[in-house]
């Protein structure tokens, strides 16, 4: 079942919150999307930009699962808000 943009953001800022916290993984993150810790601040409100959070944090199961036993979240709860967020559609090929 899919999350209403709403809460998709909010998991989305959730998740933002969580890798920001994190020593070994912001610079990670900071690397592979270009982004400095003054576009964190700036960028958090918008949805593409916490897409793009999801999507990196959804690399790896253990950076998955590592967030959400943090908050008590189910596993598929960051594709399920991935999927409400700009540019996270599945595609169809048929």
């Amino acid at each position: 079942m899919q999350l209403s943009a709403e809460n998709a953001e909010i998991l989305g800022l959730e998740a933002l919150a969580w890798l920001a916290a994190s020593e070994d993984l912001l610079p990670v993150f900071l690397n592979a999307s270009g982004a400095s810790e003054s576009d964190l601040r700036q960028r958090a409100g918008e949805p593409e930009f916490l897409g793009a959070v999801l999507d990196f944090l959804m690399m790896d199961d253990e950076w998955v699962t590592g967030f959400c036993d943090s908050r008590g979240h189910a596993y598929d709860l960051l594709m399920r808000a991935r999927m409400s967020l700009p540019g996270g559609a599945q595609t169809h090929w048929t």
